[in-house]
């Protein structure tokens, strides 16, 4: 079959095969992010029931290192994989994946056993799903759109995880006084359907893959990488600054010992981040940035930083939520322009390999920093754990301003797209 040509449009809705793949990536971060949140709160439910908030702040941290090594194992594989492969069919199959491991999560939690070494390996396999997975979708959706309609893709591949952010934790926290049961069983549907909708992506062009060796093309993505410096300042700036400014990963313990909000407010914290990052994500669909991009990038980190710190101290759950929402509205401009540039500065016979070491940084900084977080409330305390958090993005992003002038000064999204 012929790849299907494409209406000329800065629309990305405007193409078929696009709509079909937001649709996918909608059910997908969807089901993800319930998986996330009912894992956080089973994990950290079944800790306390025998140790101080300390040493389950710990166990949070610990999902959150099993994830990471996963996917950094796998990442680069997928990537090399997706730039020899038909990416659709890399995609489907990790959600086939998806489907089969978070059943095993479902069936387990029906057992009510209370073990938590359960929890983990599952934890680890959603991990594995999850590294092919995002560099097969991240570097499918530019073949699907116009290079002119990239900047509206972006935009609205953010809005789609969004919008699963601020739904799932939402509904987490009422579902979850039925049974995390009902959780997973949710999730287990939503993945199914995200792998029907994927079917229906038409096939696409792709250059021909090079002869090099598995390892040799490894080498040149990330030879690549370390020879850009917009591309390496941009994935590595959000890598250090989200480790150190992980606060998300703390609000189970905020919820339960230290708001005093229990499973519906934590659903509340946790979709506060996302509905901020949500509603900056619309207006940058319809209207993105123009000029000064790398100025705008570097402040909103420094945003996050500061919202991290005042989240950290606050006893108020209405100020807990409104620094939360701002957090998530600085870390999507910053995370927008950051996919832009990168998307952007990389050759498409390369992007698989560039998305997957993206999803080592992005899952570093997420996964890691859960365990970095769960560490330091295991020897600070939750709260300050927190604030020191917010103090190293801010140091993090200084650093970066002054290491990556060629970041700082990026002016436009716009331009041409790196050719091999």
């Amino acid at each position: 079959m012929q790849p299907t040509p494409m209406p000329d449009h800065k629309n990305a809705f405007a193409f078929r095969d696009y709509r079909f793949f937001f649709v996918t990536k909608l059910l997908n971060s969807l089901a993800t992010i319930m998986v996330a949140v009912g894992i956080g709160w089973q994990v950290y439910s079944l800790a306390r029931k025998t140790g101080s908030i300390e040493q389950a702040s710990l166990k949070l941290g610990l999902v959150g290192l099993v994830e990471f090594i996963a996917i950094a194992v796998f990442s680069l594989i997928a990537g090399y994989v997706s730039d020899r492969i038909d990416r659709r069919w890399i995609m489907r199959g990790a959600l086939f994946f998806l489907v089969i491991t978070v059943s095993m999560l479902w069936r387990y939690t029906l057992s009510e056993y209370v073990q938590l070494w359960p929890v983990f390996a599952i934890a680890a396999l959603i991990g594995v799903g999850r590294a092919f997975m995002a560099p097969s979708a991240s570097s499918l959706a530019p073949n699907l759109v116009e290079r002119s309609a990239l900047p509206s893709a972006i935009a609205w591949n953010s809005v789609s995880w969004q919008i699963a952010a601020v739904c799932g934790p939402a509904m987490c926290g009422q579902l979850i006084e039925f049974g995390l049961s009902i959780v997973y069983a949710i999730a287990v549907v939503l993945f199914a359907c995200a792998l029907i909708t994927a079917q229906c992506i038409r096939p696409v062009a792709m250059l021909a893959p090079t002869k090099e060796t598995p390892i040799a093309s490894i080498k040149a993505g990330l030879h690549y990488i370390r020879s850009s410096p917009v591309v390496l300042g941009a994935i590595s700036l959000d890598l250090f600054a989200v480790i150190l400014g992980g606060a998300t990963a703390m609000l189970p313990a905020y919820a339960r010992d230290i708001l005093h909000v229990g499973s519906a407010g934590f659903g509340q914290l946790r979709a506060a981040p996302a509905l901020g990052a949500a509603l900056v994500a619309v207006i940058l669909a319809f209207k993105p940035l123009r000029h000064k991009v790398g100025l705008w990038m570097f402040g909103c980190v420094a945003v996050y930083g500061l919202s991290t710190i005042i989240f950290g101290v606050s006893r108020s759950f209405p100020l807990s939520i409104v620094a939360l929402a701002v957090l998530g509205a600085a870390d999507m401009i910053s995370v927008f322009i950051r996919q832009s540039l990168v998307q952007i500065h990389t050759p498409d016979a390369m992007r698989g390999r560039v998305a997957s070491v993206s999803t080592v940084f992005i899952s570093a900084s997420n996964e890691l920093g859960e365990f970095q977080s769960g560490i330091s409330a295991r020897f600070l305390g939750a709260v300050p754990s927190v604030v020191a958090g917010g103090v190293g993005a801010l140091l993090v992003t200084i650093m970066w301003a002054l290491w990556f002038a060629d970041l700082r000064k990026a002016d436009s999204l716009s331009g041409s797209a790196a050719t091999t």
